[in-house]
């Protein structure tokens, strides 16, 4: 039999349940509370504090209550930013009261990539916001991006850098910058400076940035935490307990190239070695120190050394890998154990996803008339002439380059270790809509180089620049199955991945067309700093070595390091980097099919191979011929291009005619 409760009861405790302030907002109680990592999680289990000492401080200035109208967060890749600060900053504010909240990626894919998989998951999760959103299961595409509370009292906008009119809009109390030093300036302005104006309206406003750093002089998030208090997370020795920061500067002096795997830091008080065993103990004792007094707001700068899910030895493998040691013997391994198919790091890519640091680019290559004269006056032994291959485990690729009245192609050959041959330089005095220009194109994909030692080698593959006379380029290289020939066009962005396949709309299954296999997308600002990088190497065994053919010409030498990196500062006081010509007058096919050589060598997988790859293309390429046989350009080999005959215009001349018009 039942009871019923007292009305005046039920009332009394409805109204104290209603005039109850909701709870002080503290988003670590937020994170125990509500965060709980699955099995695919590193660190599987409810969150505890503990492990991630260091986000108390961070999570106590990011509260509604905190005066802090800004807060800046920089830091290395993968130590749990989105989910332990990202989204319970979004999760808590949300709790705490009545809101509109405003998040922004740097592009539309990376927001979708945020919602799906790590917003919604945790939505769906995590009690607090199931209260406040729903379920979340996302199947309507308008919720997805503008997802109101079930109370009907507040908001969270997802949008992109790259969409300014998504930016504009109601105002917004809270707006968090996701990796805003990927946000690229817009035709309407600046994206950065249009999120922060949603927030004007608000006098208890809060502006969150969060990002791994990129190019120096160019990081949104480096100039916002140079402005900040730049607190460094100190920890004390264990010997004598001086408290310092954890950083590179002293992690690289004690880095043993033979014993990766005792990688450590020492005290710099006591001389104390302070190893990985004794991270747990002196981060969860460790304090942030503000570095920068006079700074505007508070700053926090980490990086991998201090996240618990990673160990010391693998930033040492990391950076060994990008410097390009032998990091078999040295991190202790069998070579079998490191021959996993990855791509290789660049040095861009340690200090910014490692460190945290941005990366001082190169601005500019070495003199024209130097680097020439570094290559004709090289040793005998050290130099190749035209057309020659080296003899050993290389990518044979081409870049070209389409104008009104040329075609312009430079083969190149790529090796281990980043390091690269230019093997020659070819001007077809055709235009890439001319037949006579295509079955050129198809005479250098049918020839083959020979080695030093007389092995013959074909072009593994050829790209061709699909940003001008693109019906003319399509019509070509369709001729050609796309392992042989691809299509490419410079990215107006200078941050992003080196390579990505260009967007084309999917058949009606879902899969993606084929052509999605021939044509890329070039970071072309990264491949032009990271070559020029390469040509400040002197030691010809050393990484990233560039090694050039003899008498390629004046003009090659002055096209190839044509460039140089502008830093320029917009108005909303956003600095941006752009390529120019050093002169105006100044050529740059050579640079520009320098770069295209080099993504078909990366198609063909330059940056990832293995030790046991490159030992295999050595053993195939870099030994002598079965069967001798004549050079392509032995004056008694004659090669013809075939072309179309008409009574107006006879046979033109061979392929040995074309090769040796180099355009000098």
């Amino acid at each position: 039999m039942g009871f019923l409760a007292p009305a005046g009861q039920v009332i009394a405790l409805a109204i104290a349940e209603a005039m109850a302030p909701p709870p002080k907002p503290d988003i670590t109680r937020w994170c125990e509370e509500n965060i709980v990592f699955d099995e695919r999680s590193p660190m599987p289990g409810p969150f505890r504090i503990g492990r991630f000492p260091f986000l108390r401080e961070i999570h106590e200035v990011l509260s509604p209550e905190d005066p802090s109208r800004e807060v800046t967060i920089r830091g290395s890749a993968q130590w749990g930013k989105t989910v332990s600060i990202v989204n319970p900053v979004v999760g808590a504010w949300h709790e705490f009261g009545p809101l509109d909240s405003l998040v922004v990626h740097p592009t539309s894919s990376s927001a979708t990539e945020w919602v799906d998989n790590k917003w919604l998951p945790m939505r769906r999760q995590a009690p607090s916001l199931r209260k406040i959103f729903g379920e979340g299961r996302g199947d309507n595409k308008d919720a997805k991006f503008n997802q109101e509370t079930l109370a009907r009292n507040g908001s969270l906008k997802i949008t992109s850098a790259g969409s300014p009119d998504d930016l504009a809009g109601t105002s917004r109390r809270l707006v968090v910058m996701d990796d805003v030093s990927k946000f690229e300036m817009t035709p309407k302005g600046d994206p950065e400076a249009m999120a922060e104006s949603r927030a004007s309206g608000f006098e208890d406003a809060k502006l969150l940035r969060v990002s791994t750093p990129q190019i120096l002089g160019a990081c949104r998030v480096s100039r916002a935490y140079d402005r900040s208090d730049q607190r460094l997370y100190h920890v004390p020795c264990p010997h004598c307990g001086n408290m310092a920061p954890l950083t590179w500067e002293n992690f690289r002096k004690n880095l043993d190239p033979e014993r990766l795997h005792a990688a450590c830091f020492n005290c710099e008080a006591c001389g104390g070695i302070i190893t990985h065993a004794d991270k747990e103990t002196i981060v969860s004792l460790g304090r942030w120190v503000p570095q920068n007094p006079n700074g505007d707001h508070p700053g926090f700068h980490l990086w991998r050394a201090y996240a618990p899910q990673r160990d010391w030895a693998s930033i040492a493998l990391d950076y060994a890998r990008a410097m390009g040691w032998n990091t078999a013997k040295a991190s202790g391994q069998t070579e079998a154990a490191l021959t996993e198919k990855v791509e290789a790091e660049t040095e861009q890519t340690f200090f910014n996803d490692v460190l945290g640091l941005p990366y001082e680019q190169a601005s500019k290559g070495p003199d024209w008339e130097a680097l020439r004269d570094r290559v004709e006056n090289a040793p005998e032994e050290e130099g190749r002439p035209r057309s020659i291959v080296p003899a050993r485990g290389i990518i044979l690729t081409a870049g070209v380059d389409c104008q009104g009245d040329r075609i312009e192609v430079q083969v190149v050959a790529y090796g281990e270790n980043y390091r690269r041959w230019v093997v020659d330089y070819v001007v077809i005095p055709h235009h890439i809509g001319d037949e006579e220009g295509r079955e050129a194109l198809d005479a250098l994909l049918k020839t083959t180089w020979r080695t030093e030692r007389g092995v013959r080698l074909p072009l593994d593959m050829m790209a061709i620049d699909g940003g001008t006379y693109t019906e003319d380029v399509w019509a070509f290289a369709k001729r050609w199955p796309w392992s042989r020939v691809i299509i490419v066009k410079g990215a107006s962005t200078s941050t992003g991945p080196v390579m990505v396949p260009q967007k084309f709309e999917r058949r009606k299954d879902g899969k993606a067309k084929k052509s999605q296999k021939r044509a890329f997308m070039l970071n072309v600002s990264q491949l032009k700093a990271d070559f020029y990088s390469w040509l400040d190497k002197e030691d010809p065994v050393h990484r990233g070595y560039c090694h050039f053919a003899r008498g390629l010409g004046d003009e090659y030498f002055r096209q190839v390091v044509s460039e140089v990196r502008v830093l320029k500062r917009a108005r909303s006081g956003a600095v941006t980097s752009s390529w120019e010509l050093v002169e105006p007058t100044r050529r740059n096919e050579a640079l520009d099919t320098m770069n295209y050589s080099e993504a078909a060598a990366r198609r063909k997988g330059w940056t990832a191979l293995t030790a046991e790859q490159w030992a295999a293309l050595e053993d195939e390429r870099g030994g002598e011929p079965d069967d001798p046989q004549p050079d392509l350009f032995d004056a008694d080999v004659p090669v013809t291009v075939p072309a179309r005959e008409t009574e107006e215009t006879p046979r033109r001349g061979g392929l040995l005619e074309i090769l040796n018009n180099n355009g000098d």
